[in-house]
């Protein structure tokens, strides 16, 4: 007879990932699809529920944590209605992505989760039950120190360069140029920069991979480069310290989560106003089966918590 099984699922922005973990700790299946967030991903059903389909017969408990959970009551009920027909018989939780990243960051303690990938919010916990959330208005009200946030200020200063307006920061241009397939002309950047613009399915996210570039021209010293990082990490700090006030505790922890803060850089020069980070006891999708485990009744100590981290840095899933 087979193992049984639990599952979590991290919907984000950009990927949605799932990842059912066997009783004996090994991975019985990864499955990866693109963003699921209903804000702005219409086939967001289809996504989750191709993802679902990949459910074992003998999972015994599911952590869940979707992105724009919690932010609309039409859209809460409609997801919570899709989870629901999928999960009747199974114990699950369902919550926000940042939720279920700062359960994994403080396995369940205390602390501040700040997460930046294609959108940005800081999520905290006294540990006790009280929780905060700042930020993730998304990218037409909020977001700031996202990775789409930077990339649409990096495309912003591209556009100036290109234009005549900006004058200074005009070796800010090549590493795009290649990243983007442009001309090695300056002069026939423009109309390849549009067609680019014209051709994408989804903004969010190009503008997002963008930031990939950002970091490591900053971590090169590209002084353009370091100051859009500089003001990302400007408006993160404030994310953090917000939260910290919230809930009156201004020696929280803090960690972080998403693709954006896996810049040693952008970490860095928030550590200089917010303190040094706690590094994340597990990843997001972690915290979904450190949920999962619970709820399936299963024995949950910090030697199983240090072994499941291993696990998924093993299969590329870690922090």
């Amino acid at each position: 007879m087979s193992q049984p099984c639990i599952a979590a699922m991290d919907g984000g922005g950009s990927k949605t990932l799932l990842v059912v973990l066997r009783q004996d700790g090994t991975i019985s299946d990864i499955g990866r699809a693109e963003g699921s967030n209903p804000f702005d991903q219409p086939l967001w059903r289809e996504t989750l529920s191709g993802l679902f389909s990949r459910l074992p017969d003998n999972t015994v408990g599911a952590g869940l944590g979707l992105a724009g959970f919690g932010e609309s009551a039409t859209l809460n009920q409609r997801q919570r209605n899709l989870i629901h027909s999928i999960f009747e018989h199974i114990p699950h939780f369902l919550t926000n992505d940042v939720d279920m990243a700062c359960n994994g960051a403080f396995a369940g303690e205390e602390g501040v989760l700040l997460l930046s990938g294609t959108g940005s919010m800081a999520w905290a916990t006294d540990g006790k039950g009280t929780t905060c959330r700042v930020g993730g208005w998304g990218s037409l009200l909020g977001d700031e120190g996202s990775a789409f946030w930077i990339g649409r200020k990096a495309l912003g200063v591209i556009t100036a360069i290109l234009d005549g307006r900006n004058t200074i920061d005009t070796s800010f241009l090549a590493p795009f140029q290649k990243e983007l397939n442009l001309p090695a002309n300056p002069a026939e950047c423009a109309a390849a920069l549009l067609d680019w613009y014209g051709t994408l399915t989804h903004e969010r996210s190009a503008a997002a991979a963008l930031t990939r570039v950002v970091a490591q021209q900053a971590e090169q010293g590209c002084p353009t480069a370091s100051r859009l990082m500089h003001d990302a990490a400007a408006e993160l700090v404030l994310h953090v310290h917000t939260a910290r006030r919230k809930l009156s505790r201004t020696d929280l922890p803090w960690s972080y989560a998403g693709g954006t803060l896996q810049s040693p850089f952008l970490r860095n020069a928030i550590a200089e106003t917010c303190g040094a980070p706690t590094c994340p006891r597990l990843s997001p999708i972690g915290g979904g089966l450190l949920t999962a485990a619970r709820l399936a009744g299963w024995p949950v100590d910090d030697r199983w918590i240090s072994t499941l981290a291993q696990t998924l840095q093993d299969a590329g899933l870690g922090h």
